[in-house]
């Protein structure tokens, strides 16, 4: 079985490598499995600032990465593509963003998505991303005093002192968005 996801960023690959281990022991064609990452650049916006663009990017990610692999010869039996962005919502008046995890899965024929889960940012950090334009991976960066956040642990990382990274963020997503595939008689 080969699984292509539509990003070389390490904490996706490995959380799909991850996801793939974990099914393997109930799934019986994810046993053994290949996956195959290529880098498609910019598929949506660099920052993702509302449910619609973080669902669009996902599902894009994959439809890509499924047509890239089948123009050179291969048709990959999932493809893959996760997303990290933001939700900005206006509640009570009061403007919150919430980072958020997802993954779109298709086989060619169905599709399906899944979340992450969500966590709040500090106000500081979303008036860097929404009102000044910057990147979180760049604000981040600044906020944690490191280098390259996003390559690693992630905002997520930062915000959870390490109790939830970027890669088990998006596990979480991906396991979701699989289940009408490794559950299928429930999705029936």
């Amino acid at each position: 079985m080969l699984v292509a996801i539509g990003s070389t960023r390490a904490p996706k690959v490995e959380a799909v490598r991850r996801v793939l281990a974990a099914l393997a022991p109930l799934v019986v064609p994810l046993r053994g499995a290949s996956v195959t990452a290529l880098d498609l650049g910019d598929v949506g916006p660099a920052m993702p600032l509302t449910l619609q663009e973080l669902l669009d990017g996902s599902r894009l990610r994959a439809l890509r990465v499924r047509e890239r692999l089948r123009a050179q010869g291969e048709v990959p039996d999932l493809a893959v593509g996760l997303e990290g962005g933001l939700d900005v919502r206006q509640v009570a008046g009061h403007r919150r963003a919430f980072l958020m995890s997802w993954a779109y899965v298709t086989d060619g024929q169905r599709g399906a998505h899944g979340c992450g889960g969500a966590i709040e940012l500090p106000p500081s950090l979303v008036e860097q991303v929404v009102d000044l334009g910057r990147e979180l991976g760049a604000v981040a960066d600044e906020a944690a005093g490191e280098i390259d956040v996003r390559s690693r642990h992630g905002t997520w990382g930062m915000l959870t002192r390490g109790l939830v990274d970027r890669t088990r963020s998006f596990e979480m997503a991906l396991l979701n968005a699989l289940a009408p595939f490794y559950n299928a008689e429930r999705y029936a």
